[in-house]
């Protein structure tokens, strides 16, 4: 049997609605968890897997939307799709702006949930490229020395080679030695390239995106 390249979490009190659900999905070749509420859902880790998370509005306790708003604020990163058998478009519009992939109302066809958790996996996995490759990024940037950094910093103002060496009270062959280090260390073809991996290191997270 093929192991899963995807997992998918479904959150709904219905069990027979989770049952057809994890059915289908597991059908589809995806790994599935089922939950019957938010909370049961947090209790448990996150899957190392890429993935989504299948969620109903309402539910006892937290309802979908409050999840949604929790997992935003422990960093939960995991795209949603929310159903729901009393659907409006107050919720379906306050859902979409805090982020969800796609609101669907019940009853939904098959193919239309699989094409929208196809559509969040999609967005996981290139979630998880742009942090690993951020996470490269800062390994990168951490291993310049402090004068690599020195000159880093006057590169990105835009300081010339003799501007830099008169600041920093060094000769601009040092200068350009210097630069060429850097520029090796963090893998930078062109200082412009340079320039803009320095300033996405210097981003605060909630900007990493943007």
């Amino acid at each position: 049997m093929r192991k899963p390249i995807a997992a998918v979490r479904v959150v709904d009190d219905d069990t027979s609605v989770r049952e057809a659900l994890g059915s289908l999905l597991r059908s589809a070749g995806f790994a599935v968890e089922t939950f019957a509420s938010a909370q049961e859902f947090l209790a448990r880790p996150p899957s190392d897997l890429p993935g989504c998370l299948v969620l109903d509005v309402r539910l006892p306790g937290l309802s979908g939307l409050d999840l949604q708003q929790r997992m935003a604020e422990l960093n939960i990163e995991m795209p949603i799709v929310f159903i729901t058998g009393h659907g409006d478009v107050p919720t379906s519009v306050r859902a979409m702006k805090a982020g969800a992939v796609e609101f669907l109302t019940k009853p939904f066809g098959e193919r239309d949930l699989l094409d929208a958790i196809r559509q969040a996996i999609d967005r996981d996995q290139a979630a998880r490229r742009q942090h690993a490759e951020l996470s490269d990024l800062r390994r990168r940037h951490g291993s310049l020395t402090p004068r690599e950094r020195e000159v880093l910093e006057r590169v990105v103002r835009g300081k010339s080679n003799k501007m830099m060496a008169s600041e920093l009270d060094i000769s601009t062959k040092t200068v350009e030695a210097v630069r060429a280090r850097l520029m090796r260390k963090m893998q930078a073809d062109s200082v412009a390239e340079l320039v803009r991996m320095s300033l996405l290191v210097e981003k605060p997270p909630d900007e990493q995106a943007t």
